[in-house]
This record gives C-alpha cells, sequence and structure tokens, in this order.
C-alpha cells in the first residue's frame, strides 16, 4: 500500500530487529530521555535507512525535546522527528499548548498525535479514558499551526477496541476528519 510502517520500541535490544522490518522506530513518550534507547534506536535507523519518532513525554517541556533529537542525530540517523500528544494538566487530564508545536519545529519536523491528546490517563479509575469529540478541533488546530504529519488511531467500532477506544476516531468518521484536515491545512 506504500504507507509507512512503525512500531514502538522499548528496550535497546529491540531496535535492531524492528528497524529491519519497519520504517519507523518510535519512541513512547514516557520513555523518551531514556538516552541508552535513543542511542540504540538512532544507530539501528541509520544501519536500515529507517527514521526515529520520538513522541514527546507528558511531562516534558517542549525545548527538552532538542536534547532526545540530538541523541537520536549522534547516532547517526538524521531522519527524525517528534510527536506532540499533549501535556499533564493536573489529574487525569491532558492539555496541548499549541505553542509547542512551533517550539519543536525550530529543530525537527513534528507529528501532532490527535487521538493520545484526548486521553484521560486514569480517568476510568483503573483504566484510561478518552474525549474523542475533541479529535477534530485538535486536528484542525494543529494543522493551522503548522504540523508536517498527523497520527490519528482509527477501529470500526472504538468502544469495543482492546484499547485506546475512547480516543479513536469512528472508522466511518475518518474521510470527513482527512477531507476537513485537508482543506485546513491548504487554508493556512
Amino acid at each position: 500500500f506504500g504507507v509507512p510502517v512503525t512500531t514502538d520500541v522499548h528496550e535497546s535490544v529491540q531496535c535492531l530487529e524492528a528497524a529491519a522490518i519497519v520504517d519507523v522506530l518510535q519512541i513512547p513518550a514516557f520513555l523518551c530521555r531514556q538516552t541508552d534507547l535513543l542511542i540504540a534506536a538512532g544507530e539501528a535507523a541509520a544501519k536500515f535507512g529507517g527514521a526515529v519518532n520520538v513522541k514527546k513525554g507528558q511531562f516534558l517541556r517542549p525545548e527538552g525535546m532538542a536534547h532526545a533529537v540530538g541523541k537520536v542525530r549522534a547516532a547517526g540517523c538524521e531522519n527524525v522527528f517528534v510527536t506532540e500528544r499533549g501535556t499533564t494538566f493536573g489529574y487525569d487530564s491532558l492539555v496541548v499548548d499549541f505553542r509547542g508545536l512551533d517550539i519543536m519545529r525550530e529543530f525537527a519536523p513534528v507529528c501532532f498525535d490527535a487521538t493520545h491528546s484526548v486521553q484521560k490517563p486514569g480517568g476510568g479509575g483503573d483504566v484510561t479514558t478518552g474525549e474523542r469529540r475533541f479529535v477534530p478541533t485538535l486536528t484542525n488546530a494543529a494543522l493551522a499551526v503548522g504540523v508536517d504529519a498527523l497520527f490519528v488511531e482509527t477501529h470500526p467500532d472504538p468502544d469495543r477496541a482492546a484499547s485506546d477506544g475512547p480516543n479513536m476516531v469512528p472508522l466511518d468518521e475518518m474521510a470527513a476528519l482527512l477531507d476537513r484536515a485537508l482543506a485546513v491545512r491548504a487554508a493556512c
């Protein structure tokens, strides 16, 4: 289909094997400061001509991502980008500070994760909930700012998805979301 394939890597030992079969190694937000993982991902992606996506930790200011990008680049991978997915605000809530998109674009291409940005970590007690109704609004705002890529999770029936269902866009709504996103991008 010509669509790049990505996967999370959680440990340094996973990077080489994963980089041999996927296009993009993704560093999860909670691991974005793990130097050994960033270096291993950068080395593996460089070896196989891939890319590294470092998701910004919910606890990190945008400027802090320059260090993560620098570590990946120092390991030999120039094809590195960062993903904004919200910042912890109080308990059980994430918010997106759109100034961070501009800040991070000063040192790397930026992807916006429209669905994880609406998570409510621990919002359901022992499970994470979310507010998918805000995905279109945040998507349009990110495109108006000028992001380089979008990450949007979808499912035919999000309420029955094994994980992240409350954040996902129903598959039958994706075409309208993307049409609107393209219109916003063209207007900006």
